[in-house]
């Protein structure tokens, strides 16, 4: 038996005890009558540890996934994701939704409002609708506290073991060797026990993540459109799905989903140009190769083969700039810019490509009047700081980074920038100590201590900063005992 084998059928058995896998469903339901279940299971996870489990899965994940810190569709995923949460019940806490680099279709649910999905799933999506009746789907499982009621009912009083069956599932999706690895050092014992608790599950999220969507203003009929083309692609192929190994479909779950969409009518929705957009820019960026995209995008235009002419045009000025073609990739952005002069997507790339072509200060000129109306806008913000850094502009860059980090204390791409606006500024000190920060997003504390160590080192005399940083050692000692003890 090879190894894929053996992953895949850990993988099988061990989502069977999750609330997000998917059982054969029941024939029976009532199509206008939710599913009684209730959300609370505050009696195994109380909200607050359900908190700080899904804090330390998500900075596990930081560290062996491979997440994707792309700006521009962190905010077209958020964007999305916040628009159906609106529309939920139950939502005790922020949503995070996130990307990983892998083309398969798939997308999980964990503790603490934690979202994340696969590429593929947005570049196999047809319609944004179809797209966002799977993120409605795993919103429905978190707001109804899944997770801690699956937990609640085994008699779980350890969420973190749970959690790293979903930390062994992911990277077994991801990197087989690594996923086994993880998955090993679980207990997956009493997973078919659970089945029938989570089919009641599925069902019940199906019937919410519906109307989320109808509420939302997408059409409903996303759902079983989407479970209809992953069951027609899954013949011959299941291989390649990873969301089937995950989210089994049989047809009597589409054929529920069809008849509880219909009772919403139809629904005329034009196509969402941010949606094309994010899937250009994934298939630019993130697949094939340079000449491969171009020859795909090229082909799109020259037959008018696609949804929106704008996308396609996108996604070949990316081509472009992988390949190097600077000049060619500019002149479609700008083209695109003179329509749409404050689109993200058009910005975020022509800022890569005016680096690129040594003008930073073009950069900045472009995008600085946008921001001044929009400071608190992230693309916009991380292009700026980016740009100014580098044209050696850190003072202003180190200031917007740091503006973005008060509103969000563990956003990724904001230290790894100002550790490289510090670098240029020669403060040895400051550059040690947002290092020790990107360490502990990872839960590398051991190394985050180091780095700290080395900043104390830079204080000289400065007795406050000392203890300050003697502090910051403290906490991150603290958090060390914390997540042991959860």
């Amino acid at each position: 038996m090879s190894k894929y084998k053996v992953c895949k059928r850990l993988i099988i058995a061990l989502v069977a005890a999750l609330p997000f896998a998917i059982g054969a469903q029941s024939s029976d339901i009532n199509k206008n009558q939710l599913p009684e279940i209730g959300v609370v299971a505050s009696d195994t996870l109380t909200i607050e540890k359900e908190l700080l489990v899904g804090k330390a899965i998500m900075r596990q994940l930081r560290g062996q996934a491979p997440i994707i810190h792309d700006p521009v569709l962190n905010e077209y995923i958020q964007d999305l994701g916040n628009k159906l949460v609106i529309e939920s019940d139950n939502a005790k806490f922020p949503f995070t939704f996130f990307t990983l680099n892998n083309p398969t279709i798939n997308a999980f649910a964990f503790f603490g409002g934690h979202i994340g999905i696969h590429s593929g799933l947005i570049t196999q999506a047809d319609t944004e609708s179809e797209l966002a009746s799977v993120f409605a789907h795993e919103i429905a499982h978190v707001t109804q506290r899944h997770l801690a009621r699956s937990s609640q009912a085994q008699k779980r009083s350890a969420p973190l073991q749970i959690a790293s069956l979903i930390g062994g599932i992911l990277l077994a999706m991801a990197n087989p060797e690594a996923g086994i690895a993880a998955i090993s050092a679980g207990n997956a014992g009493a997973a078919q026990s659970r089945i029938n608790y989570t089919r009641s599950m599925e069902q019940e999220a199906d019937n919410i993540g519906i109307s989320m969507l109808a509420r939302a203003g997408f059409d409903p009929k996303g759902a079983p459109a989407f479970f209809g083309k992953l069951a027609v692609q899954a013949r011959g192929r299941s291989n390649e799905l990873a969301f089937l190994q995950t989210h089994p479909i049989p047809e009597n779950r589409i054929s529920e989903t069809r008849a509880r969409a219909s009772t919403y009518g139809d629904r005329r929705i034009a196509p969402s140009l941010n949606f094309q957009l994010a899937k250009a820019r994934i298939i630019a960026r993130y697949e094939g190769n340079a000449q491969r995209n171009i020859n795909y995008f090229a082909y799109q235009l020259q037959n008018q083969n696609y949804v929106l002419r704008e996308a396609a045009m996108y996604g070949l000025a990316l081509s472009y700039f992988d390949a190097e073609s600077y000049a060619s990739a500019n002149q479609l952005l700008s083209e695109l810019l003179a329509n749409d002069n404050e689109n993200l997507f058009y910005l975020d790339a022509l800022t890569d490509v005016l680096i690129a072509q040594d003008t930073p200060d073009k950069a900045i000129e472009l995008l600085k009047p946008i921001w001044q109306l929009k400071p608190k806008n992230k693309v916009l913000s991380l292009n700026l700081a980016n740009a100014m850094i580098k044209n050696q502009d850190f003072a202003p860059a180190i200031q917007i980074l740091r503006d973005i980090l008060l509103v969000e204390p563990e956003h990724y791409l904001s230290y790894s920038l100002l550790v490289d606006a510090y670098r240029g500024t020669g403060q040895k000190r400051e550059m040690y100590k947002a290092n020790a920060e990107i360490y502990g997003l990872v839960l590398a504390y051991p190394q985050a201590i180091d780095e700290l160590n080395f900043a104390y080192n830079e204080t000289g005399e400065d007795f406050l900063e000392k203890q300050r940083i003697k502090a910051r050692i403290e906490q991150f000692r603290s958090q060390m005992i914390s997540l042991e003890r959860l």
